[in-house]
């Protein structure tokens, strides 16, 4: 148990670390366009994220797939801009509230991307044999899965306070957030070292 909790804390943390906010980042613009009523599509996605965070992870920590950190600390911040540039132009519109479509394979590609990110940490943590990494990369999993749910949730309760005491819209809730982000994010991809050749 005292393992579990380890790789579940290192999890919780790898979210929620204030000094790593790319993360928080993804999941305030993921989530940016909805409500409370769509809780089962916003689960969906932030498990496909971890899926695909996970999965980086798996194909990373086994040799599989080696990148490069400079691509991955600028592909990050990208994922983050476009997610939050579609939420930009598509606010209001109806589509979001359609069956598996696009943005469900997209978030998970993004998450193999973030989790590419965190991989050469991660394996410099994580010791012992092939079948022994399994155990402690579904521990952490579930820890940055229960992170995420706590940010989405943080998400949707900030929203519903602006959607109801303010009386903002739906709509300019999802236009406001999402330039904001695209304010944010932006100065993180000009200062990418992927830049410095």
């Amino acid at each position: 148990m005292s393992q579990f909790w380890i790789y579940f804390q290192i999890g919780l943390k790898h979210v929620l670390d204030i000094n790593a906010y790319d993360h928080v980042l993804f999941l305030i613009a993921l989530t940016v366009p909805y409500l409370f009523k769509d809780w089962k599509r916003i689960f969906l996605l932030v498990s496909l994220f971890t899926i695909g965070h996970t999965l980086a992870l798996i194909l990373s920590v086994y040799g599989i797939i080696t990148i490069k950190v400079n691509l991955v600390e600028f592909l990050i911040p990208i994922t983050i801009l476009v997610t939050a540039l579609y939420h930009l132009f598509t606010a209001g519109k109806t589509s979001k509230n359609d069956g598996v479509n696009l943005v469900f394979f997209i978030t998970l590609f993004f998450g193999i991307i973030h989790g590419l990110g965190f991989s050469n940490y991660f394996k410099t943590i994580l010791g012992g044999s092939a079948t022994s990494k399994l155990l402690p990369l579904g521990e952490f999993a579930l820890g940055i899965e229960a992170a995420q749910l706590v940010v989405v949730f943080v998400v949707l309760v900030i929203s519903y306070i602006v959607q109801t005491v303010f009386r903002f819209s739906k709509r300019d809730w999802a236009l406001v957030m999402s330039a904001f982000i695209i304010g944010v994010v932006i100065p993180m991809i000009i200062e990418s070292p992927i830049w410095n050749r």
